[in-house]
């Protein structure tokens, strides 16, 4: 099987592009220059910068298995370190989305292969509000409450990292937040999690656990 199709699309888009904004590649071969840097699923139904509606060179993005900011990967810390330390991005975007099937797996412990290993993270976070999660009628609900609880997890670990603790501490501008896209309406989630320093961040987690713990109270 060929893929000439994917070829063509290339080509239409490339054109499209070209059209609406002439010169925008020799411009965008100069240098990237970033504001964001989105840290989500590698799920195939969620594009960020279609979602945000930005070009090319307008998003830095990071994408694994379930969103997930683990301490000892080093893939994740380096795309952060080289977007804050060189691109000098201001917005870290910690990007979950309802229906992933990671957290999925993490809830319902089913066996998918080697990324059970990965997934255990989002079964740490299940694990940890287990009580109040568990309280949440099972299904839809339940699961749309872990993916926002583990946003709120890996956003807090994305402010434990040294490369932020660092910028923070150098007085660098760098503010991380916790969004969850919905692929039911492809609208965004604040979860109201935003933290630009390290004395802000224990405060900011807590209104924003309390925040979602909220929302979910009419539904139980």
């Amino acid at each position: 099987m060929t893929l000439d199709h994917l070829f063509d699309n290339n080509r239409v888009w490339a054109r499209d592009i070209e059209q609406r904004t002439p010169g925008f590649f020799s411009r965008l071969q100069q240098q990237q220059s970033p504001q964001y840097l989105w840290i989500g699923c590698a799920d195939s139904r969620v594009p960020a910068n279609e979602i945000c509606g930005l070009l090319p060179g307008e998003l830095f993005v990071h994408r694994n298995v379930a969103n997930v900011v683990v301490h000892s990967d080093l893939n994740c810390l380096s795309v952060m370190e080289f977007a804050i330390d060189s691109l000098k991005v201001k917005h870290i975007m910690v990007v979950g989305h309802y229906g992933c099937s990671g957290v999925k797996a993490a809830m319902e412990n089913l066996r998918i292969g080697i990324a059970d290993n990965w997934l255990r993270h989002v079964q740490d976070v299940r694990h940890q509000h287990k009580d109040w999660l568990f309280s949440l009628p099972e299904g839809q609900t339940r699961l749309d409450a872990l993916c926002e609880l583990n946003v709120l997890e890996q956003s807090l670990n994305v402010c434990h990292t040294t490369v932020v603790q660092d910028a923070w501490a150098r007085g660098q501008e760098v503010m991380v937040h916790g969004w969850v896209y919905g692929l039911h309406n492809g609208l965004i989630n604040d979860l109201r999690m935003s933290v630009a320093n390290p004395v802000a961040l224990a405060e900011a987690y807590s209104q924003a656990l309390a925040k979602l713990k909220q929302r979910y109270a009419s539904r139980t």
